[in-house]
């Protein structure tokens, strides 16, 4: 969710149970405002919160003008001050993806993952017992980058590809009607496209370059991953994902307001498609 309309859209993620106390919601307007100035982002997101057993880390993202360009990640412990998280590599995601369980709050914390690794000393071949260290920030870097690319959402219109390339902020994008908020075909995937570039030409005849230059979410594996209800009397359409759960996505049909925001415990659903 922007940061510059933070009260607002809390207000509108507020039917999720996702909400921020008075204090978290006055440091958040006051330090992400010097965020955006500081380090000379065009736009900055609050990406959510990731529940710990000791503390909850903030998130916020900074985007350039480029609005699908590798995002600046910066977490925080109290609102107030914030960190910014080194990118996103295969090897950090490979690493954590053997630690399971809540996250502790404590960036510095260690986790310890014993694995086996042959060892061969001239013609013998052994099996030794090694201890891992994998840093909990580095578990929040995998961790975030996974959601992103998994279920962070925008929907269709909003953005728009120029001639040259870059991607920009619609400032002509009015919301979608309440038939088209529906749909799951009518919000794509906040981050490069993957499937788009395996489609046909003859599938590719019917997108307009310059708006479904993403992928959508109708043809997300596993099907029925997404939850989609109105709210408010038709008022308010909320997405949340049965993958990771505690993201959540609005929109209020025919106006401007949009975003998502992920509070939960940073757990993917993996018993999702024996829950189908």
């Amino acid at each position: 969710m922007d940061a510059e309309s933070l009260l607002l859209s809390l207000e509108l993620a507020s039917g999720s149970g996702q909400g921020l106390s008075p204090d978290r919601r006055a440091s958040l307007l006051t330090s992400l405002t010097l965020v955006k100035r500081d380090y000379r982002f065009d736009r900055v997101l609050f990406w959510g919160r990731i529940l710990g057993l000791i503390a909850d880390y903030y998130i916020a993202q900074g985007l350039s003008q480029d609005q699908l360009a590798p995002r600046k990640t910066l977490y925080s412990l109290n609102c107030m001050e914030w960190s910014l998280l080194p990118p996103a590599t295969e090897e950090m995601v490979t690493q954590s993806s053997v630690v399971k369980g809540r996250f502790m709050g404590d960036p510095s914390h260690e986790y310890e993952h014993t694995e086996l690794q042959k060892v061969t000393e001239g013609d013998k071949v052994f099996e030794e017992v090694v201890v891992v260290q994998i840093k909990e920030e580095t578990r929040l870097v995998s961790i975030i980058d996974q959601i992103d690319k998994a279920v962070a959402v925008v929907p269709r219109g909003a953005l728009f590809k120029t001639p040259f390339g870059p991607i920009h902020v619609n400032r002509t994008f009015e919301g979608l009607s309440l038939s088209e908020a529906k749909k799951l075909s009518s919000y794509f995937h906040f981050r490069e496209p993957v499937e788009l570039k395996n489609k046909t030409l003859l599938e590719k005849a019917d997108l307009d370059p310059s708006l479904d230059f993403m992928d959508s979410l109708e043809h997300d594996i596993p099907k029925g991953s997404w939850s989609i209800q109105t709210e408010r009397g038709n008022a308010l359409v909320v997405l949340r994902s049965l993958l990771w759960p505690g993201l959540t996505f609005y929109h209020a049909p025919r106006t401007k307001n949009c975003g998502y925001i992920y509070v939960g415990t940073g757990e993917k659903n993996m018993d999702l498609p024996f829950m189908l």
